[in-house]
C-alpha cells in the first residue's frame, strides 16, 4: 500500500457487453487492491482508463469520439478492451501520445500499465495471447445484486463479419471450479443475480471435456437464493448439447432466458457469414425450447443488410421474425471490419441497407408488444435488480422480463409480488401488490 500522499487516483470508463464488463471489474479490482482509488471526475484523476468495445462501426465511431474527448484532460489516457486488437491504428491517429494499449488478454496488468504511465511512459502495448487466470483476480462488482462471471474466453466460431475474435481469440474454458467457487462467493456476498457470459456459452468446454449443460447443473446445485442468465449462445454450437441443455434450463434457478442469434433468415446468407446452421435448426432449436419452457423469452440478433442480402433473402428473414415472433431482436446495419472476411465482399446500396433496417424494426416493435402483452394481468415474484429514474425500480421476473415498478423505499436486491398492468414493446409496468 501507498503511503495517503501518493495513492494513484484513476478515473474509468467502461463499454462493450457483458465479458467487457467482467473485465473491467477485473480491472477495477486490482487496482483498488494495489491502493488505488476510483475518480468520479476524469479532470482530478492521474490516469484515465477506457475500456472499449469495437464490434461494429458505429460503437468503433463512439469509442473515437470518447477518447478524443478523455485525451483533452491531458492526462495519461490508458486504452482496454477489444478496440486495440480490432483496429489499433484508429486509436493512434485519435490518440498519438496514448500510455498504453492492454487487450483483453492483459487484464491481469492492468497495475504495472498505469505504473509505467504514471513514470510518463507511452505507447506501451500490453498484448498477450495466453489467458490469465481471470476467475482468480480480485474484483470489484459494480452492482449488489448482479455478478457478471465469464465462463471463457475466446470462440470456436469463424464468422464472415466477425471481429471480436481477433479481440479475444481461440475458446479457452475456465476451469468448472473456478466458476463454481466464483458463485459461491458471489451468493455468500449477498449476490442474488448471477450472469454467465463468454463470446460463445454454447461452446463452453468443448475444449476441456465437459460442456455449458453439466456445468449449470453444477451451478445450480450451489446452496442459496439466487438466478442464473445465461449469456448468448451460437446455434451451431448449442446444437451438440440440445437434449441435455433442455434439461439444465428447467431448474427452477436459470431465468427462462434463451438469447440465440440467428443473423439472417436465409440459408444462402448464413453460408456466406460462415454460421454453421441452417434456419431450419435454428427454428428447431426454438421450438424444443419453447415446448420444455411455455413462459421462455427468446432474444435474437439479425444482421441487415449483408453482402449478397437480395430481395428475397430479406424477405426469408422476416418470414422467420414473422413467425418465430422472438421476444427481442437486436437489428445491426452490416458494416465491414477490419480484417474480416466479408471487408472484402461488395457491399449492398446504403439506402437499401437503411430502408431494410427500418421495415424490420417495425416489425420488431409490433412482435415485442404483441408478445409483452400477453403478460397483462400475470402476477408473481420479481427480484428488483436495477434502480430506473426517479422512483421508479426495474424487476426480473422467471422470464427475465424486464417489469418496471414505482416506490418511494429502496428496493434495490428485494424481491417483490406485483401485478403487470401495462405493456410497452421493451417493458412492463406494474403495480406492487
Amino acid at each position: 500500500m501507498r503511503s495517503m500522499d501518493r495513492i494513484g487516483l484513476v478515473y474509468a470508463e467502461n463499454y462493450g457487453c457483458a465479458a467487457n464488463r467482467f473485465d473491467f471489474e477485473v480491472m477495477l479490482g486490482q487496482l483498488i487492491s494495489a491502493g488505488y482509488h476510483i475518480s468520479e471526475k476524469p479532470e482530478v484523476a492521474d490516469v484515465i482508463l477506457i475500456n472499449t468495445c469495437g464490434v461494429k462501426k458505429p460503437t468503433e465511431d463512439r469509442m473515437v469520439e470518447r477518447i478524443r474527448r478523455l485525451r483533452r484532460f491531458g492526462k495519461p489516457l490508458l486504452v482496454c478492451g477489444c478496440l486495440p486488437r480490432i483496429n489499433p491504428r484508429v486509436i493512434r491517429r485519435v490518440a498519438p501520445d496514448f500510455a498504453a494499449m492492454l487487450d483483453p488478454r492483459s487484464v491481469d496488468r492492468i497495475v504495472e500499465a498505469v505504473e509505467k504511465a504514471r513514470e510518463g511512459r507511452r505507447n506501451l502495448l500490453f498484448f498477450s495471447n495466453v489467458v490469465p487466470p481471470k476467475l482468480r483476480q480480485p474484483i470489484f462488482r459494480l452492482s449488489s445484486v448482479i455478478d457478471v462471471i465469464a465462463i471463457s474466453e475466446g470462440c470456436l466460431g469463424s464468422c464472415a463479419y466477425c471481429c471480436v475474435r481477433f479481440a479475444r481469440g481461440k475458446l479457452y474454458s475456465f476451469p468448472k471450479e473456478d466458476i463454481i467457487q466464483k458463485i459461491r462467493e458471489a451468493v455468500s456476498d449477498g449476490i442474488k443475480e448471477i450472469w454467465l457470459t463468454s463470446q460463445d456459452t454454447g461452446a463452453y468446454g468443448f475444449d476441456i471435456g465437459t460442456n455449458l449443460a453439466e456445468l449449470l447443473k453444477k451451478c445450480c446445485e450451489i446452496p442459496g437464493r439466487f438466478m442464473i442468465r445465461v449469456g448468448m449462445m451460437n446455434p451451431s454450437h448449442a446444437l451438440r448439447i440440445l437434449h441435455e441443455l433442455l434439461g439444465a434450463f428447467k431448474n427452477r434457478k436459470i431465468f427462462n432466458f434463451l438469447h440465440l442469434p440467428v443473423q439472417s433468415g436465409d440459408n444462402e446468407i448464413l453460408r456466406r457469414m460462415n454460421r454453421k446452421y441452417t434456419v431450419d435448426e435454428f427454428r428447431r432449436m426454438v421450438e424444443e425450447f419453447r415446448k420444455e419452457i411455455p413462459d421462455l423469452t427468446l432474444s435474437t440478433d439479425v444482421i441487415c443488410g449483408f453482402p449478397g442480402e437480395d430481395s428475397e433473402a430479406f424477405e426469408n428473414t422476416v418470414r422467420l421474425i414473422r413467425e418465430v415472433k422472438p421476444d427481442i431482436v437486436n437489428i445491426s446495419r452490416f458494416f465491414p471490419r477490419p480484417g474480416t472476411p466479408a471487408e472484402r465482399m461488395e457491399r449492398l446500396d446504403v439506402r437499401v441497407v437503411k430502408s431494410r433496417s427500418r421495415r424490420l424494426t417495425k416489425i420488431v416493435r409490433e412482435i415485442m408488444l404483441e408478445r409483452n402483452r400477453s403478460w397483462l394481468g400475470w402476477e408473481g415474484e420479481i427480484l428488483i435488480d436495477e434502480k430506473g429514474r426517479g422512483s421508479s425500480w426495474i424487476g426480473r421476473n422467471m422470464a427475465y422480463k424486464p417489469i418496471v415498478v414505482k416506490s418511494d423505499k429502496n428496493l434495490l436486491g428485494k424481491y417483490v409480488r406485483v401485478r403487470v398492468e401495462e405493456a410497452y414493446p421493451t417493458h412492463l409496468e406494474a403495480t406492487i401488490v
